[in-house]
């Protein structure tokens, strides 16, 4: 677990894609951004409002990459101020299940 400012839960793994491309010439996108697509599981966005924090969206990486954009789907969103299941679903849930997390229990309406 980690922690990342950013703008949104999308923009968090264009910046985690990004920021290793600091480290200079040794490195480029075609490696780091399929990387952080496979280890990536989950990003919550949280936003500061009136001094406290709220999660405002979680979204779902699929480990793919298309176009050098690493697919996800939003799992949960803001809608009318609560926190709302969206209907898309983690695509990849192995790790969910070893850990004894059936996501499709939490996700259902």
């Amino acid at each position: 677990m980690s922690s990342i400012h950013a703008n949104s839960a999308r923009d968090a793994l264009s910046k985690l894609s990004t920021l290793p491309l600091l480290a200079g010439r040794n490195i480029d996108s075609g490696f780091v951004v399929p990387t952080v697509a496979g280890c990536i599981d989950l990003v919550v966005h949280l936003e500061l409002r009136k001094g406290h924090r709220r999660v405002v969206e979680l979204l779902a990486p699929s480990g793919n990459v298309t176009s050098g954009v690493i697919e996800a789907s939003a799992i949960f969103a803001l809608d009318g101020g609560q926190l709302e299941p969206t209907g898309s679903y983690p695509t990849r849930t192995v790790k969910f299940e070893a850990a004894g997390f059936d996501p499709a229990r939490v996700l259902a309406p």
